[in-house]
């Protein structure tokens, strides 16, 4: 894999970023699509379709080891509820201003936690997925970096992981801060550069600022299509794309990871490309999903929500605006759809 050529945070580049050799393929949460999202089977089978990077969200235990959930919200995509001796455990809380019941992964312990066995999250849209549902573990951040280690020398490629920080503020608040327990795995892991094969991504931004004064990791500011990051840096996600947001975001991250609808209004192309790249910023948006549901109208197929469109359609036009890399739950398609966008081998 030929990773972005990159300078030290500043993320020290000039203001205009240089092309790359080709996009990135990131694998959300693994071969989502294909697999129980944040597995190991889901990862390495993501690696097997040549992904570039595998995607772990990162939340703490009770004991403060960093595993691999969409949220600290379990209830959803683990057989928790069928142990009764964690039937006491189901609470409420409020995260990020929304108040849900449910078991969270700060009440348990990482052997806890080993007990349990992941389920798919989108049983209807993908219940080939379901005939994995109780045979897999919820990962360590560890196990995943050893698992990128060892297909690494496997494949011969470099094996990327590209982690999230999950509601930092409201965790730092309760008292399991995740920034310095990061920045320390990987720095175990030897990666602590800004060529190593990882980006941290956070919809935060005061976390992100932290992190960069403990590592030169690359940095990468997620935004979503509305609202704003939970930790009130900024009264929305819309001022940071403006020119001025920009820079600013540029003094601390290398890239911008978008929901893909902020590429395009309706048909047309939005000019968010060409200003991040004009502020030197890298764009990696989220997420190619292979289903109707998923997919603007264009490039669907039919009515039913869990028909597959044309995901390599929709790809292909965001590679025309010149994304430096994008996630996907269908590593295969992505990389296949990059290789002949770019007509690389």
């Amino acid at each position: 894999m030929l990773l972005a050529p990159v300078a030290a945070s500043g993320q020290d580049r000039g203001m205009t970023a240089a092309p790359l050799p080709r996009p990135i393929v990131i694998a959300h949460r693994g071969a989502s699509g294909s697999r129980p999202e944040h597995t190991l089977a889901a990862y390495d089978l993501a690696i097997d379709q040549g992904a570039d990077f595998i995607e772990p969200d990162l939340v703490p235990t009770k004991d403060d080891v960093l595993v691999a959930r969409h949220e600290n919200a379990i209830g959803e995509t683990t057989d928790v509820a069928a142990h009764p001796e964690f039937a006491s455990r189901r609470t409420t809380k409020t995260i990020d201003g929304r108040t849900l019941t449910d078991w969270f992964v700060e009440d348990f312990t990482l052997a806890e936690l080993k007990t349990l066995r992941a389920r798919e999250r989108l049983p209807k849209l993908r219940p080939g997925n379901t005939a994995y549902d109780g045979k897999l573990e919820i990962p360590t951040l560890a196990e995943i970096i050893a698992l990128a280690k060892r297909r690494t020398r496997e494949t011969g490629r470099t094996i990327g992981i590209y982690p999230e920080t999950k509601h930092p503020t409201y965790f730092a608040r309760i008292g399991h801060p995740t920034d310095a327990t990061l920045v320390a795995a990987l720095r175990k892991a030897g990666w602590d550069s800004a060529d190593a094969p990882v980006f941290i991504q956070s919809f935060e931004v005061k976390n992100l600022r932290h992190i960069h004064t403990l590592t030169k990791i690359r940095l990468i500011q997620l935004m979503a299509g509305e609202g704003g990051p939970a930790d009130g840096a900024t009264p929305s996600y819309a001022a940071m794309l403006t020119p001025v947001g920009l820079r600013q975001v540029a003094t601390y991250a290398y890239g911008l990871g978008p929901d893909k609808a902020q590429l395009w209004n309706g048909d047309v192309a939005t000019t968010l490309v060409a200003d991040a790249h004009a502020a030197g910023l890298r764009v990696h948006p989220w997420t190619y999903r292979a289903e109707n549901v998923f997919l603007p109208a264009r490039f669907r197929r039919g009515d039913d929500p869990a028909t597959h469109g044309d995901i390599a359609g929709e790809i292909r036009r965001a590679l025309g605006l010149g994304i430096d890399g994008f996630f996907t739950d269908y590593p295969l398609i992505g990389v296949d759809t990059r290789n002949a966008a770019r007509d690389l081998p």
